[in-house]
């Protein structure tokens, strides 16, 4: 019994100091982990006051604190989403041994993960998304044993992604970070990998083969990375995958049909790679594809099924914008997917009409075919798709009249026709199209007045009628249409005033009534829209002082009132304006100053106040536009100094003030704008030398500083970069290169009229001497010998005179004619001593006299800069371009070399004036001036001229429509040729390796890198004056991304071919022959502009194939297209 009783009480002793050390180390285990928490809350900045109640001394701490989660006292999870956190996350959550869950998501949380982290060897889910933590991915972390999900998308991360992954690892998000490096590629057939996200980062090099040992991987995303290569064929072990999405990367190769046949797969979004060949047929014979999305890609066409082979549940079928070669329209797709709900072929090259079975796509409710060459009408099966809310058939060759029952298809909330050839007006049953909220009908030929059934629309919140030919006055009441944002109704024929019940659209930001015939003010109504930031008004005859109600429209980005007939000072409330991005005026008759308060527009970038009559200073508030890109206050009244101030507008590109009255110098602080690319000074009173500092302007691209009273040394790296004379012309006082006026023989000049002055000054005091001396006597005497003197003068004068006839008899100055015989004096009579008023151009080569002969005869005279020519170089090169004979080019008919180191070229006459003149008028008369066959005449005139010319061989250099004259039948002769030879030093220099380079816009690219002009660079510049003379559009108005050329090719490839057509040639038939004649012209153009000079054609060629590309009558030609005989 003792030993029992012993035995017992030793049992309970043993019993109670275990629970004594276990309760013990629970303490210190609770006591360790307040003590972590408690370090984790001091890193943080908690500005709801979240973490206010985490108190150590609370009975139950920590488990019963805010976010805390426990099992057996142990902290497991720890979860603060949402709260706003910032700070960093501290190493002690480490001491959290039996953490399984972290939930820091949707915080501001930054620095890095900190490695000690993984010691929480228990931890299964991870979620610290959606904050800004930053730094390398700990490579322990993806190592815990026990980690099934990690998702660290939109954070800040870098470095690479580490190769190794848990085993157990299930889902794993890594999207929209900087992660770079390659995919992890060292998989396990092991892994319980279910997703993997790791978009948006900066990943490159292959998709690896391992990850088709991924058996359980269900969703695989990879879009925006830099992953190139093609696509391994082991992808396809991937049995479990239902969502692949690789979009936006470099992609390259065929779509392997070993991955539309993974027997899960659902999704596949490929777009925005360079995948190529055809789309295969298995894509449409697949019952488990749901939605493939294609887009932006390289592919070819369609390998096309046998409908009664395929059963497809395909739902979204997008391979817009591809290469798809000039195809009909898969008329198939009719009868294999008639699941689908999307369908979006757009920017391709499918031809011909819509399938008139298209009304089997019974679910479609996306119908996108914009940007094709289809043509024919709408069929009218396609009411039977019920269920249509986007309709997109814009910029196709779609014609005939818009049919009535379009407006049947009820669900519709976009609608697009616009871009093509509809004619006729639009049906009033679209008042039905209740549910509409997109329509747009621009760019057709829709006529009549539009129906009042369309103000009944009262959801579209975007209309667009522009560019069509409607009539009539804008709709009183459409003001009803109250959920508008967007208005564009540019160029649609509307005359009349302003409705005032535009006031009623509150929501309008968009305001586009531009290009028309409206007049009277604007009402006032339309100054209470809160919402409008864009308002196009230009090219109106809308009249009154410039309207003040603009400035209390504080949401107002753009506003343009150009063109128009607005008079008065401009506002000084606009400086209200903060969110004002483009203003303008130009073009109407605003009057006073510019106001200082326009400094107040702090967020301007453009600024157009060009031809008007603005008097007085630039202020210098304008320093205050830090975004101003472009300054135009040409062509006003404006005068002072240009002010240093602008040199402060740091983004600066584009800065016109020619036309003004400005004084003083021009300021060396423009030097500090390094963005300006265009500088245009000219027509001012300016003086002083141009500063060096502007030669530090590297990307200027544009500079003119002509008609000033600039002198003194023109700055050697301006006179390099910009080697066109007229840059600088009209500046007495100038010199050195491009101007070839020797500075020495200025400064000579310069101090021989200085002595002068001195002298006369001299002169004139001894004169005030006589005179107050009151020598009356003495200065009568003086006076009589004045007059002798001046009797002399005038009897010797004959002697002159008959010196200066130049008939040779009395060995004066010849003037050497190869037909007729005209003399020096004769000319200086027909010039009028070469009077200003007898100028027709100006040029790099001097000025261009008309001389009007007493017996009649009218010639051009040449008249280069005095005193500069070697006179032995000039004649012997005259007289061998009097050799150079064409019809199509300006014949040289004589030649003047003799002193007073005058040098003159006589041509004959072009009454008809240059193209460039010519195209303008034609736009300005809406083209009918020009129809096809005269443009076909000038474009091939010009080609002839140009072929001949380099057979002589002669490079011209500077082909452009200011060097194309016309004669009295309006023939095409190209002008400006060979005149760099006779203005070199010496013979020896006269070759084709100093032709100048060009003009900006018609030069080759290559030209000008190399300063060197070649035949094939004459080729370049002829095609882009034929694009020119085709579409109207010169080669100036395009930004620097998208040239003439690119433009052309662009508007080709979108089928939209009316857009090429200037006005003039709007009213061809695209059915007729003319139509083809005139792509074909396009084409020529094409070709003559490539990109690699030795993929251009010869002018010979270029001349035959203008010649055959014309069907119509007879052109008058020869074997040889380049030597047609020239005029007597």
């Amino acid at each position: 019994m003792a030993t029992t009783v012993i035995f017992f009480t030793f049992r309970l002793v043993a019993f109670f100091a275990i629970l004594t050390i276990t309760t013990t180390a629970a303490q210190n285990t609770t006591a360790l982990e307040i003590q972590a928490l408690t370090a984790f809350k001091l890193n943080l900045h908690d500005p709801l006051g979240s973490l206010d109640g985490w108190d150590p001394s609370t009975p139950s701490a920590p488990c019963d604190w805010r976010g805390i989660v426990c099992l057996n006292n142990r902290v497991h999870h720890l979860r603060l989403p949402r709260l706003q956190l910032a700070g960093e996350l501290s190493p002690s959550l480490s001491s959290l041994l039996q953490l399984r869950k972290l939930s820091l998501h949707s915080n501001n949380l930054n620095s890095s993960i900190p490695p000690s982290l993984s010691q929480c060897l228990f931890l299964r889910a991870v979620y610290l998304h959606n904050n800004r933590l930053s730094g390398h991915l700990p490579r322990q972390l993806l190592n815990l044993t026990n980690l099934q999900i990690l998702n660290l998308a939109r954070n800040l991360f870098t470095g690479e992604i580490p190769d190794q992954l848990s085993v157990s690892l299930r889902f794993l998000d890594l999207s929209d970070n900087a992660f770079s490096g390659d995919i992890p590629a060292n998989f396990s057939s092991k892994s319980q990998l279910q997703l993997m996200n790791l978009s948006y980062n900066r990943l490159s090099g292959g998709i690896p083969g391992s990850l088709g040992k991924l058996q359980n991987l269900q969703y695989l995303w990879l879009d925006s990375n830099h992953i190139h290569g093609t696509f391994p064929s082991a992808l396809a072990n991937c049995s479990s995958l239902v969502h692949l999405s690789a979009e936006d990367n470099v992609l390259t190769g065929l779509l392997p049909l070993t991955l539309v046949t993974i027997p899960k797969l659902q999704i596949l979004s490929l777009s925005r790679n360079q995948l190529s060949g055809l789309v295969p047929k298995s894509v449409f014979c697949n019952t488990h594809l749901q939605s493939l999305n294609l887009g932006f890609n390289s592919f070819t066409g369609f390998s096309a099924p046998q409908s009664e082979e395929c059963n497809s549940l395909l739902e979204i079928l997008d391979v817009q914008e591809n290469h798809i070669a000039p195809t009909r329209f898969p008329w198939w797709l009719t009868r294999t997917t008639k699941s689908l709900k999307v369908l979006q072929l757009s920017g391709n090259f499918f031809t011909g009409s819509l399938p008139d079975d298209i009304g089997n796509f019974l679910a479609l409710e996306e119908f996108r075919v914009a940007n094709n060459l289809l043509s024919g009408g709408v069929p009218p099966s396609i009411v039977n798709c019920r269920l249509l809310k986007v309709f997109d058939l814009e910029g196709n060759r779609f014609s005939g009249l818009i049919p009535e029952f379009l407006g049947d298809m009820r669900n519709l909330k976009e609608f697009s026709l616009a871009g093509n050839l509809f004619t006729g007006s639009i049906p009033s049953s679209f008042g039905a199209l209740s549910a509409l909220e997109t329509l747009n009908l621009s760019d057709n030929k829709l006529t009549g007045v539009v129906p009042k059934e369309i103000m009944k629309l009262g959801n579209v919140t975007e209309l667009n009628l522009s560019n069509n030919e409607f009539s009539g006055q804008l709709w009183s009441n459409i003001g009803d249409m109250t959920g508008l944002q967007v208005l564009n109704l540019s160029r649609c024929g509307f005359s009349g005033r302003i409705p005032a019940s535009l006031g009623n659209l509150m929501r309008l930001t968009v305001l586009d009534l531009s290009k028309q015939n409206l007049s009277g003010e604007l009402p006032l109504e339309v100054f209470g829209l809160p919402s409008l930031q864009v308002v196009a008004l230009q090219e109106n005859r809308l009249s009154g002082k410039v309207p003040e109600g603009f400035s209390s429209i504080v949401s107002l980005r753009y506003l343009n009132l150009s063109s128009n007939e607005y008079v008065g000072d401009i506002p000084l409330t606009y400086g209200f304006l903060s969110s004002l991005m483009i203003l303008s005026l130009s073009h109407n008759g605003v009057s006073g100053e510019i106001p200082s308060e326009i400094g107040g527009c702090s967020q301007l970038e453009v600024l157009q106040l060009q031809s008007n009559f603005l008097e007085g200073n630039i202020p210098g508030d304008i320093s205050r536009l830090s975004h101003l890109k472009e300054l135009n206050l040409g062509h006003n009244r404006l005068k002072g100094d240009i002010p240093d101030e602008i040199s402060e507008c740091s983004a600066l590109s584009s800065l016109l003030l020619d036309g003004n009255h400005f004084t003083g110098r021009i300021p060396g602080s423009l030097s500090k704008l390094s963005n300006l690319t265009v500088l245009n000074l000219s027509s001012n009173l300016l003086n002083g030398e141009i500063p060096v500092e502007l030669s530090s302007i590297s990307g200027l691209d544009y500079l003119n500083v002509s008609s000033n009273n600039l002198e003194g040394e023109i700055p050697y790296v301006l006179g390099v970069r910009f080697n066109n004379p007229s840059v600088f012309a009209m500046n007495q006082g100038l010199c050195g290169k491009p101007l070839q006026r020797e500075c020495a023989k200025v400064r000579r000049r310069k101090k021989r009229r200085l002595i002068m002055l001195i002298g006369v000054g001299v002169a004139g005091l001894c004169l005030l001497a006589l005179c107050c001396c009151g020598y009356v006597y003495s200065l009568l005497r003086w006076r009589k010998k004045l007059r002798e003197g001046v009797t002399g003068e005038k009897k010797r004068s004959p002697s002159t005179s008959a010196g200066s006839r130049g008939s040779g008899e009395n060995g004066g100055p010849k003037l050497v004619m190869f037909n007729n015989k005209i003399t020096y004096a004769e000319t200086l009579e027909a010039t009028r001593n070469f009077d200003e008023e007898n100028v027709l151009s100006r040029g790099r080569y001097g000025l261009v006299f008309k001389a009007s002969f007493q017996d009649g005869m009218v010639l051009s005279i040449r008249r280069f800069v005095d005193g500069f020519l070697d006179e032995a170089n000039f004649r012997k090169e005259a007289e061998s371009l009097g050799k150079v004979k064409h019809r199509n080019l300006t014949v040289l008919r004589g030649y003047y070399a003799g002193p007073p180191d005058v040098r003159l070229l006589v041509y004959d006459y072009m009454p008809n004036g240059n193209l460039g003149t010519l195209l303008q008028e034609a736009s300005q008369q809406d083209g009918h001036v020009l129809n096809w066959p005269m443009r076909h005449l000038i474009a091939l005139g010009i080609a002839r001229g140009l072929a001949f010319l380099h057979s002589v061989p002669i490079v011209h250099g500077d082909v452009k429509p200011q060097n194309v004259l016309f004669d009295a039948d309006f023939e095409a002769h190209l002008s400006e040729f060979g005149l760099e030879r006779l203005t070199v030093a010496a013979a020896a220099e006269a070759s084709s390796s100093s032709t100048p380079v060009g003009t900006l816009g018609y030069v080759s690219a290559e030209a000008v890198s190399s300063g060197v002009a070649t035949k094939e660079s004459d080729v370049y510049s002829f095609g882009i004056v034929l694009l020119e003379i085709l579409t109207g559009k010169k080669p100036v108005m395009f930004t620097e991304d998208e040239d003439i050329v690119k433009w052309v090719k662009k508007q080709l490839q979108r089928g939209q071919i009316s857009e090429l057509l200037e006005p003039g040639l709007l009213e061809l038939d695209p059915e007729s022959s003319e139509w083809e004649e005139f792509l074909l012209g396009v084409k020529v153009g094409l070709l003559c502009t490539a990109t690699d000079p030795l993929d251009r054609p010869s002018m010979s060629d270029v001349a035959f194939m203008l010649q055959g590309c014309r069907v119509g009558p007879e052109i008058p030609s020869s074997a040889d297209p380049t030597t047609l005989p020239s005029p007597a």
